[in-house]
């Protein structure tokens, strides 16, 4: 066989990334071999290593993908309108998709800042991926925000994590869905 051109070469290390995006955010970074990653891609192991040099590498990367598809998907407020009321109204809509089954339920294509927290805190300090992440956290606060400073967004992300991360661990007890109404209800006030 011959080798994959440059164009082939860089969309197999898009779809690898993507895959891990998602993957690593339903499964975990440690439940998530190499040799399943690929499979799941419709790669061979043997490719990964011509496109990283590292599994970390591909979480520093799949990290900073994941905030920028969920930002693009219309998932933050940000630039929501031009004025006061329409953020607002452009964040109340966020919070209500944010903290409903249907987010809980979707860990694979759902918010990076809850798919990958836990992973993040047993990560190396110091490491690409957690600094990667922090900088999500921290825009995905700002747009959270009602000013400049950022204060509340801090707060009102901190209450929507945390219920996204607690309502997926009891999703099957009538506790998860009591979850995310308090956190909607604390958040929109």
């Amino acid at each position: 066989m011959g080798r994959a051109s440059k164009e082939q070469a860089q969309e197999n290390r898009r779809r690898i990334v993507d895959t891990a995006s998602r993957l690593f955010r339903e499964q975990g970074t440690d439940g998530v071999s190499v040799a399943d990653l690929m499979k799941a891609a419709g790669l061979t192991h043997g490719g990964f290593y011509k496109h990283f040099d590292s599994k970390e590498a591909l979480v520093d990367e799949a990290t900073a993908v994941a905030f920028d598809d969920f930002a693009e998907q219309g998932a933050a407020p940000a630039g929501a309108g031009d004025g006061e009321g329409d953020a607002k109204t452009a964040r109340g809509a966020f919070v209500d998709h944010y903290l409903s089954p249907a987010h809980r339920d979707d860990m694979a294509g759902g918010c990076p800042t809850a798919g990958l927290a836990v992973d993040m805190a047993r990560g190396a300090a110091g490491s690409a991926a957690r600094h990667t992440y922090a900088e999500g956290v921290r825009a995905f606060a700002r747009q959270m925000a009602d000013d400049d400073e950022g204060d509340d967004g801090l707060a009102r992300l901190s209450t929507m994590v945390g219920a996204l991360i607690l309502a997926r661990a009891v999703r099957d007890d009538p506790l998860s869905d009591e979850l995310l109404a308090a956190a909607r209800a604390e958040v929109s006030e």
